[in-house]
């Protein structure tokens, strides 16, 4: 009786391969930008991390022009066709994606000069501007300019023994129009200065000459002085710009003999790609940007006119020379379980129950000390342990080394191919090498990004494994930016499928069949996909909770919205691109989809079903895209113990729907509401009530 109804809704629901029931997923990167530059024009959130929000977007900007611009331009250039669910093709999708980004990028100048610089000047932090100096910050400037940079420009006037020079991927340059003719009788209408990567962009004036935190932008100092570069001739104008370049390497990894080597090889290069954006001061005279569009072969919608400086996430140097810490959000001191407070040997403690942390409202420091006493425990004989990013100077690498000087056999997994983390990644390897650890670079076509550490340590009844397992990378300092959750555990399963993953990565052969963890490219797709059919033959009694950093992976959408037409409840926390579109009738009417845009960086990858009573939640490296899902090797790992699932479900997926002062609500057209509360209601803050939770915690612990 119940199915009939379902079944006639089904066959009156649209095609789930029709193009309109999918975003795009270039244009919801850039709605994520939006929600965090709306953090900075945000008047509740403090001074200085509205800035830092502002220079986020910046960040994020270049990274989105870099690869996924960069990509789209090759595809057009090549004239491939449509791809992905939404169908669009490179050109309607390019025009489509430099709207928007102009859209943002003006807004972002709003923000700077029009809230920000008047905000920042009220409480004492101010941007000088060349009309704004005063005859003795002239002359400090001005001996800064002799001592500081004038040694370190070369002005390249373009004739035919000057061509125009390399420049460099988002490098500050300057394009000098002049009049008049040299010694040597030559005579060119324009030059170019770089400015050295190695010189500060903010500057800031000694106190006796100025207000507590007056600063000045480096372009200022150069424009001041431009014509001791050019002494004789006339400086007709002095235009910023800034090239953003492709910066993506190109590695056959089937053709090299070794990869190290290869990308050793390829980075070099990075900065000279293909460019893809030109940002130009907005006083640029149409003649001088036809110039460079000519020569760097960009089109008009590749061209950003700026009302300010060219490269705004150098403005982040400032909250760092700014000591005021009312204008930061309030500081925090990460909590410890009290289990990791006891002072016997963490081995024994994992023996008795597993541990769960919850950064950064929790420390990372358990997870070093899992890994330092794994070093100088001697009844360890081996650790084995993925890298994806983290720094050469790490204390993780510090302690990996101990641990093979001690005499323990190391293995690391290093991925080199971790994007704009590559020369880290060499570094570590080769210090790692240095001392004989066993480092393998992945899988050939595959990044390894799951998170992993296995201990191997000789007791009375043989050798027992204990696992580390993570959504976040090894970097210690992320561990208190970034939302991330960590299991330590001695569970036989688990550790044993650590233990056939790391033989398998390091090894050749079939893939192993593991008892509990899925593992992608093999399982994880499968085994989520399994899980939502499950839910949606349970039709109004299913349940699914995920939270994801993004999701487009087409097939898997397409299973959702085959659970939402059966009747499963479906909230989905998702940070970042989303291509599913929540609330089409016939479709999607069950799904909400929410994104959490605060303090922190939300991080966590989780995925709860409800199992008819029998709940389901795993903890996972993976976000729902295909190359997770397909192209990386990525990990899930159960959360078995009822209590640790309990409080996943509480702290990162409960709370978070409970959000209505960091949550944003999609819309069927890829647009996002805001629900933050007025300022004289009380609102629900997930990253608040976790940081009063932990600060309480650790009062009583």
């Amino acid at each position: 009786m119940n199915e009939a109804p379902a079944q006639q809704k089904s066959a009156a629901a649209p095609s789930l391969d029709n193009p309109d029931l999918y975003f795009n997923r270039d244009l919801s990167i850039l709605e994520f930008n939006r929600r965090v530059l709306a953090l900075a024009d945000d008047p509740h959130v403090p001074l200085l991390e509205r800035l830092r929000y502002l220079t986020i977007v910046s960040n994020n900007l270049d990274e989105f022009f870099e690869v996924r611009m960069a990509g789209l331009l090759q595809r057009r250039k090549f004239g491939a066709g449509p791809s992905g669910p939404d169908m669009l093709g490179p050109n309607i999708e390019i025009e489509a994606v430099s709207e928007m980004a102009h859209e943002i990028i003006s807004a972002q100048y709003r923000c700077l000069n029009q809230r920000l610089i008047p905000a920042l000047a009220k409480e004492g932090i101010r941007l000088l501007r060349r009309r704004e100096w005063q005859a003795a910050q002239k002359r400090w400037i001005s001996s800064y300019f002799q001592s500081e940079v004038l040694p370190l420009l070369t002005p390249l006037s373009l004739d035919p023994a000057h061509p125009f020079p390399k420049v460099q991927n988002k490098g500050l340059n300057f394009a000098i129009a002049l009049e008049g003719q040299d010694a040597y009788g030559r005579h060119s209408p324009i030059a170019i200065v770089q400015a050295p990567r190695i010189l500060s962009r903010i500057i800031q004036i000694p106190t006796h000459l100025a207000g507590p935190h007056d600063f000045v932008f480096l372009s200022s100092i150069i424009h001041e002085h431009v014509q001791t570069l050019f002494p004789g001739l006339t400086i007709q104008g002095f235009y910023q710009f800034r090239v953003t370049r492709n910066s993506e390497l190109f590695v056959d990894e089937e053709e090299v003999d070794n990869l190290l080597d290869a990308i050793a090889d390829e980075l070099p290069m990075r900065p000279f790609g293909e460019a893809v954006r030109l940002e130009v001061a907005s006083n640029c005279p149409r003649e001088v940007i036809d110039y460079l569009l000519k020569h760097f072969e960009l089109a008009e919608d590749n061209l950003y006119s700026l009302p300010g400086p060219v490269n705004l996430s150098r403005l982040a140097a400032i909250i760092d020379m700014v000591p005021r810490h009312d204008l930061l959000f309030p500081p925090f001191v990460p909590g410890l379980p009290s289990v990791c407070m006891r002072p016997e040997n963490i081995f024994a403690q994992l023996r008795e129950a597993p541990i769960l942390l919850h950064h950064p409202y929790q420390s990372f420091n358990p997870v070093l000390d899992f890994l330092r006493q794994a070093a100088n425990d001697p009844q360890v004989i081996g650790i084995k342990q993925t890298l994806y990013r983290t720094t050469p100077d790490s204390p993780i690498i510090d302690a990996l080394i101990e641990a093979a000087m001690a005499g323990k056999q190391v293995t690391a997994v290093v991925e080199l191919k971790a994007r704009f983390d590559e020369a880290n990644n060499i570094r570590m390897a080769e210090r790692l090498e240095e001392v004989g650890i066993q480092v393998v670079y992945g899988v050939v076509n595959h990044k390894v990004h799951a998170k992993m550490i296995l201990v191997l340590r000789r007791e009375e009844d043989g050798v027992r494994l204990y696992g580390h397992l993570g959504t976040g990378n090894y970097h210690p300092r992320n561990a208190r930016i970034y939302t991330d959750l960590s299991l330590l555990t001695t569970h036989a399963d688990i550790t044993a499928d650590m233990n056939d993953l790391f033989m398998h990565i390091t090894g050749m052969g079939k893939a192993p069949q593991l008892r509990c963890l899925l593992q992608s490219p093999f399982t994880m797709f499968s085994g989520i996909c399994d899980a939502i059919e499950a839910e949606t033959r349970l039709g109004v009694k299913g349940r699914i909770i995920a939270r994801v950093n993004a999701l487009v992976e087409s097939d898997l959408i397409r299973a959702l919205y085959r659970a939402s037409q059966a009747g499963v409840e479906i909230d989905l926390v998702v940070r970042g691109a989303c291509a599913l579109r929540p609330g089409i009738p016939g479709v999607s009417e069950c799904i909400r989809v929410r994104s959490i845009v605060g303090r922190f960086l939300e991080h966590s990858r989780v995925y709860y079903f409800g199992n008819d009573g029998h709940p389901k939640l795993w903890m996972s490296s993976a976000d729902w895209m295909g190359r997770n899902l397909f192209r990386r090797l990525e990990v899930a790992v159960p959360i078995l113990d009822p209590d640790l699932r309990a409080r996943i479900l509480k702290e990162t997926l409960q709370l978070y729907l409970e959000d209505d002062c960091n949550a944003w609500v999609m819309r069927a057209d890829g647009t996002y509401d805001f629900l933050r509360k007025p300022p004289d209601a009380t609102c629900k803050s997930a990253q608040d009530r976790l940081l009063e939770h932990y600060d309480r915690s650790s009062q009583h612990a």
